[in-house]
């Protein structure tokens, strides 16, 4: 950080529905592009990881609405895995650990009300 150098950087959230699907972009193997608006709401980094879901929502191949809760490599910015929520992230990610297990919680909130997630790390 005393230096400013970029280690990584990478596009963060889905891209959005209208874009994915915008009949003049058929064919196009487009990468992630990401959302406009307040899609990076809070992070939250381990030993190896940060943790980031996204602030928007987008249709899934099974055409549900979801947003990704993503877990990137600190040191390379490697996509190491996201899993799907309910809707999109409202509040930075916590963690947690009970009996060597280690927990994320995160809170979303969209269509369907409010509530926390819990997602299980080991």
């Amino acid at each position: 950080m005393a230096t400013g150098e970029i280690v990584w950087q990478k596009t963060h959230s889905s891209t959005p529905d209208d874009i994915k699907n915008h009949p003049a972009l058929k064919g196009l193997n487009l990468p992630r592009l990401g959302q406009p608006g307040r899609t990076f709401v809070g992070t939250l980094t381990t030993k190896t990881l940060l943790i980031a879901g996204e602030g928007g929502v987008h249709r899934n191949e099974a055409e549900q609405r979801v947003a990704l809760l993503r877990a990137y490599d600190k040191a390379t910015g490697a996509d190491v895995g996201a899993v799907e929520m309910p809707d999109k992230q409202t509040g930075s990610p916590m963690t947690y650990m009970i009996n060597g297990k280690q927990y994320i919680v995160v809170a979303v909130s969209g269509l369907d009300g409010a509530e926390l997630l819990a997602y299980s790390l080991q």
